[in-house]
């Protein structure tokens, strides 16, 4: 008997399967706002058809197909979709795709060399990606920003159109072309990761994030930052399951049960990180490595080498001086020097509508014995908090607080 799937299970298919159809159906119709008009149509009839039919044994594929046709539907409509349809080769099941001429035959590689293009701007390269292969809402895109989601949704109709109007290809790149391609593309797939990370319902972002991660380190060998991104995605990846308890709380990395960890993906991050090292070409991702690789180490969290990670953190700012990696820092000053000096550094940043500043804060001010301060922070952050998790545990921390 097929399993009769829920709202919640169809939204989980459609995050898992959304990027790899909509990718499929570009290719196909050289057409993203159509790609991505089929899968949402594809998913509106699998939300009809299978709480009643059930589950099918490949929903992944069923999507795909069911996209595929409502794509022709749509077309047929159209006097130019009709003169579309002439020129796509997949319209039967008998017809085969064509093969990539390239290193990696990977759709939703393609995409997102696509997207990434040097003809878009670096903004606009991440969110549409984001927003095409990770499956994310423009809402959610919007907050990986901290924008306005109308601002983001301008930003997305304006990237879409400028890939047609320019003929962007949808290729992945020649060997030659790589690397003045890489710096967008290494944050797309970090932002998906991250954007798993957050959601936690989502995990399979953080799989799709490491297994591009994978497919760019394997197209690319030699470039340290590539292993530097995979190295800080599986040293991420080893702690993710201790992040939350049961009952969906959040814990703080000090407060983590290190037992959780995954060894193996310690293991293999660690070594992604000593031949970074021995490349000695540091840049972004290798020192967020690095920092991840120091935290690693630690058996427990009274041992963790502060002075050390504060070090990789200066070098870290002078690569990549954002206010965000100044944060972080400042979180490091804190362990090192103690939260007086920490505090000092915070309150200089620009980062009010960024719910780990005020939580940072919350926490400095409550060390320092400033309570009332404290919990005003703490609410601050709740009130930012992407998740309702993080708004659980930083509304407990205010109460704590007072």
């Amino acid at each position: 008997m097929r399993e009769e799937p829920d709202q919640a299970t169809v939204g989980r298919i459609f995050r898992e399967e959304s990027g790899r159809t909509v990718a499929s159906l570009i290719r196909v119709f050289g057409d993203i706002d159509l790609a991505e008009d089929a899968v949402q149509d594809a998913f509106a009839i699998a939300l009809r058809k299978w709480p009643s039919e059930g589950l099918p044994p490949n929903p992944g594929g069923w999507i795909t197909t069911a996209a595929r046709t409502c794509a022709i539907d749509r077309l047929r409509r159209e006097v130019r979709g009709r003169e579309l349809l002439g020129e796509v080769a997949l319209l039967s099941p008998g017809d085969t795709d064509p093969e990539e001429v390239g290193a990696v035959p990977d759709d939703r590689l393609r995409l997102i060399f696509t997207c990434c293009h040097p003809a878009l701007s670096t903004e606009a390269q991440v969110a549409l990606t984001l927003r095409l292969l990770g499956g994310l809402s423009t809402t959610e895109v919007a907050r990986s920003f901290l924008i306005a989601e109308p601002t983001m949704a301008q930003r997305l109709v304006r990237a879409k159109r400028k890939i047609k109007a320019a003929r962007i290809p949808y290729r992945v790149p020649a060997d030659h072309e790589l690397p003045d391609r890489l710096r967008p593309v290494l944050a797309v797939v970090y932002l998906l990761y991250n954007a798993g990370l957050t959601h936690p319902t989502e995990s399979s972002l953080c799989a799709e994030a490491i297994r591009l991660a994978r497919i760019l380190a394997t197209l690319m060998p030699d470039e340290p930052e590539v292993a530097g991104l995979l190295a800080l995605l599986l040293l991420t990846e080893s702690r993710r399951a201790s992040r939350t308890r049961p009952d969906g709380s959040f814990v703080l990395l000090g407060e983590q049960d290190r037992t959780r960890w995954d060894r193996a993906l310690i293991r293999e991050g660690q070594t992604i990180v000593r031949w970074c090292l021995r490349r000695n070409r540091p840049g972004m991702y290798q020192l967020q490595a690095a920092i991840n690789a120091v935290h690693a180490d630690a058996v427990a969290a009274e041992q963790t080498d502060w002075p050390q990670i504060l070090t990789l953190y200066d070098h870290l700012l002078a690569v990549a001086p954002t206010p965000v990696i100044a944060l972080n820092r400042a979180v490091a000053i804190g362990e090192v020097r103690g939260p007086g000096a920490a505090l000092a550094l915070v309150d200089d940043l620009d980062l009010d509508n960024y719910h780990p500043f005020h939580a940072t804060r919350a926490d400095l001010l409550r060390r320092l014995g400033r309570t009332a301060e404290a919990a005003a922070a703490y609410q601050r952050a709740a009130a930012l908090a992407p998740t309702e998790a993080e708004r659980d545990f930083l509304r407990l921390g205010g109460r704590a607080s007072r």
